[in-house]
C-alpha cells in the first residue's frame, strides 16, 4: 500500500499534475512533506507559508476581515496559491494548533481548503492532541486531500 506522498507522486506524474499548497497553521511542514514526493521538481509548483494577515491579504488575496480560522479563509488561502503559482490541484491549511483557544475557536479546530479547476471547497477537521499532534494530523490530511483532488484528475 502507497503512502499518500507515494501516491500523489504517482499521480501527479502519470496526469501531469502541478500541486501547490497555503499554510498557515502548518507554517511549511505541509510543503516539506509534499517536496518530499518522488520527482518532486516536475509537479510540486511550491508553497506559500501566510501565517501573518497581511500576507494572506495581500499575496494570497484572503478578503480583510475574514476569519483567519474558518472555511472562507480557508478557500480563499488555497485559490489564491493556485493561482499565484499556476497550479492545477492547490490545499491549504488553517486553524488553531492550541494549546489554546484564539477568537473563540477551540484548540484543534482545523480547516483545510481546496482549488482546481473543478471548483473549491472546505473541510473542517476537530483534531485532539497537542499542538505537535495537531499539525502531524493536518500534514496527514493535507497530503489525503491532495490525493484525492488528483486521482480525480483536476487539471
Amino acid at each position: 500500500m502507497d503512502t499518500p506522498i507515494e501516491r500523489l507522486s504517482a499521480v501527479a506524474r502519470e496526469r501531469d499534475l502541478t500541486v501547490g499548497v497555503a499554510e498557515s497553521l502548518t507554517s511549511g511542514l505541509l510543503a516539506g512533506e509534499v517536496g518530499k514526493g518522488e520527482g518532486a521538481s516536475d509537479w510540486f509548483a511550491g508553497g506559500v507559508v501566510a501565517y501573518g494577515m497581511q500576507v494572506k491579504t495581500e499575496v494570497l488575496g484572503v478578503p480583510e476581515g475574514v476569519d483567519p480560522c474558518s472555511p472562507e479563509c480557508a478557500v480563499a488561502l488555497a485559490t489564491g496559491v493556485r493561482r499565484l503559482l499556476g497550479a492545477d490541484i492547490a490545499v491549504a491549511t488553517t486553524g488553531v494548533g492550541g494549546p489554546d483557544a484564539v477568537d473563540g475557536h477551540e484548540p484543534g479546530t482545523v480547516y483545510l481548503g481546496w482549488a482546481s479547476a473543478e471548483g473549491s471547497g472546505a473541510q473542517r477537521l476537530q483534531l485532539d492532541g497537542g499542538p505537535e499532534r495537531v499539525l502531524e494530523r493536518t500534514v496527514d490530511q493535507g497530503l489525503r486531500l491532495l490525493v484525492r483532488l488528483a486521482e480525480r484528475g483536476s487539471a
